[in-house]
């Protein structure tokens, strides 16, 4: 068993026992404990020396042709749909039994992973991009300096730590996929949210291809985010480049500790998103309508667990037409959609404090909703100060949307923007403002492979650039 939630002869919670998938290896045991009640969990005990590569030799995977890769992540997909081992059934089960969403959702979310390695055109997509082909991935790139050197370049496979996130499992999905891709040695690290699947996929690419190099370049354990007695002894430079991390500002400052000179850290930082609401919004009731269905779907995915998920939006427009879009975003909040409930989980006890003053400061502040997770929208003159989650909403009215672009910073990872033919106009000052992605309002989903995250170029930036070069043909020239 992958994993298992029971329940005792007399009624109670027994506790979920997790794997660990070590070098393509299935490593089952109860040795360690963590967590309590219902989120508590066994892991097998963890052998340090397992869980790096020597650098004396190369990885199982650098020199397999990324054809062959492609093939078997094409493979894995299709097993992951067909599951004949069962794998991802019970990775979601137990997912379903242990995550925050309703099963109905973490389904979705299987289903959809699956493209991601099915999709073979969005991974060719992804290498032409951001490497500029495969040449570079499988061999030593020709190339020519302005003075006539000549040196040749290879995208090296290279060796990583990957701290993932558990909000959705399509981190882990999307990790495994592409740096299949990098040939490189990869050592997951996974969340305590979501302890499934990684070796769900893992074990599902195994059974496609037994002990392949790539299945051997890859291991999947569990260890308490923080634990220097483990990351003390392995995040060193002679095990690893760099360390790929996702998660909240604690886990990456925590893991930044360990890197430096030769152990370089990748940070996918915590992130919020805004919506920007033009005043055509209310040139007729069906503009309304549409702009508050389309910035309703952009909150709410997950539940507004994503960093993609707009939390403050920003509407062009009179008080009262900014109220009656609240309004009507409030009914849309509400809806149950493909990635979301129509009722999640309850606000907590600080959350419906500062909500409870703000109803008390009307006309200040205006409150649509109720504390009972089905949705809420708060409308203020400033942002508020606390972080909106469990599908609430803060508007802010603006006289023009260039004013608004004030409120996006470095912290902002995607704007939705309405009408969409004011992206244009839009798009620099948010851009030197920080911001990393602006989309059509209600697209804040469709990222795919093969674009920028977080400002740069995610695949490329894993890699090792490595370069053998010949003398210049000309002493003095363009260096």
């Amino acid at each position: 068993m992958n994993a298992d939630v029971a329940i005792g002869p007399r009624g109670a919670v027994e506790t979920a026992r997790v794997i660990h998938v070590v070098k393509g290896r299935v490593v089952d045991g109860a040795e360690t404990a963590f967590g309590s009640g219902a989120a508590a969990f066994t892991a097998p005990r963890l052998d340090i020396d397992e869980l790096v590569w020597s650098r004396r030799e190369p990885g199982p995977a650098f020199d397999i042709p990324t054809t062959e890769i492609l093939d078997l992540l094409v493979a894995t997909g299709e097993e992951m749909r067909r599951d004949t081992r069962g794998f991802m059934a019970e990775a979601l089960d137990n997912m379903a039994r242990t995550c925050s969403l309703e099963r109905r959702i973490v389904e979705n979310c299987y289903q959809d992973i699956i493209p991601v390695f099915t999709d073979r055109a969005a991974l060719q997509f992804m290498i032409d991009q951001e490497v500029g082909g495969t040449d570079v991935l499988d061999g030593w790139r020709q190339v020519e300096r302005p003075n006539g050197q000549r040196l040749r370049l290879r995208a090296y496979p290279p060796r990583l730590m990957h701290v993932l996130a558990g909000n959705v499992p399509s981190v882990a999905a999307g990790t495994i996929a592409q740096m299949a891709l990098t040939k490189g040695v990869h050592l997951l690290k996974m969340p305590s949210n979501d302890l499934y699947t990684a070796p769900a996929i893992l074990r599902t690419m195994d059974t496609v291809a037994p002990g392949h190099p790539v299945v051997r370049s890859f291991s999947a354990v569990y260890w308490r985010g923080g634990d220097a007695t483990v990351e003390g002894a392995i995040c060193r430079p002679q095990f690893f480049d760099k360390v790929v991390a996702w998660g909240g500002e604690a886990a990456i400052r925590g893991i930044k500790t360990y890197t430096g000179p030769g152990l370089e850290l990748v940070s996918f930082d915590p992130k919020t998103s805004i919506s920007l609401i033009g005043r055509d919004a209310f040139s007729s009731p069906a503009t309304l309508a549409e702009a508050a269905e389309l910035a309703a779907i952009d909150a709410t995915h997950y539940n507004q667990e994503g960093c993609i998920c707009s939390r403050f939006q920003f509407v062009e427009g009179t008080l009262d037409e900014v109220d009656r879009f609240c309004s009507v975003l409030q009914q849309n909040l509400m809806r149950e959609r493909r990635t979301t409930s129509a009722l999640c989980s309850k606000l907590g006890g600080d959350i419906r404090e500062e909500i409870a003053v703000l109803r008390e400061m009307e006309p200040d502040y205006r409150v649509w909703g109720t504390n009972d997770g089905a949705g809420l929208v708060i409308r203020s003159q400033e942002p508020v100060e606390f972080h909106p989650e469990g599908k609430i909403v803060n508007v802010v009215p603006v006289a023009t949307l260039d004013e608004a672009a004030r409120f996006a910073t470095v912290a902002t990872a995607t704007v939705g923007v309405h009408p969409f033919s004011r992206k244009s106009a839009l798009r620099d000052g948010l851009a030197s403002a920080g911001v990393q992605r602006i989309v059509d309002l209600g697209q804040a989903m469709a990222a795919g492979f093969g674009t920028p995250h977080d400002g740069f170029w995610a695949f490329n930036r894993c890699m090792r650039w490595i370069t053998e070069e010949d003398a210049p043909e000309q002493a003095e020239g363009v260096l």
